[in-house]
């Protein structure tokens, strides 16, 4: 495997992640009113250590695309499984999962994060899709002219 390829996957991991705590922030700020959000230097450095991190693993468990041998959903399967892994142990370690309110509100915390990923997830797909279709047609105008 190509270090640039991993430098691209790294560096879309950590812009993808860091978009993605910011929106939560800030919808969070919207939702409870920006004058009553207060976050403090630790939270803001919890936030874009661990949305690097995050997005580092679902970028990386994204490899696993490349392996063709492998069936689509169980690629889709392998990739969510660990990138929510290390989404659940990053937000138990920095203190984002609300464990000490109990189980309702983890379990919709989880949900809400699924949800994240899994519209994230098909938004890449989709723009991955569109973008071989777009390459395909060029392709196919290219052998047409020869």
């Amino acid at each position: 495997m190509e270090a640039n390829i991993i430098i691209k996957k790294l560096s879309l991991g950590a812009f993808v992640g860091c978009f993605i705590v910011l929106l939560v922030m800030s919808l969070g700020s919207y939702i409870n009113g920006p004058e009553n959000v207060i976050f403090s230097g630790v939270e803001v450095i919890h936030a874009f250590i661990g949305s690097i991190v995050v997005g580092w693993a679902f970028s990386l468990a994204g490899l696993i695309y490349d392996n063709e041998d492998i069936a689509f959903p169980l690629q889709v399967l392998f990739q969510m499984a660990v990138g929510m892994g290390v989404l659940f142990a990053v937000a138990a370690y920095f203190g984002w999962m609300p464990i000490s309110l109990g189980i309702g509100p983890v379990i919709t915390w989880i949900v809400i994060a699924l949800l994240f990923g899994v519209v994230f997830w098909f938004g890449f797909y989709m723009y991955y899709r569109l973008l071989a279709r777009e390459l395909n047609k060029k392709i196919d105008e290219t052998n047409s002219f020869q």
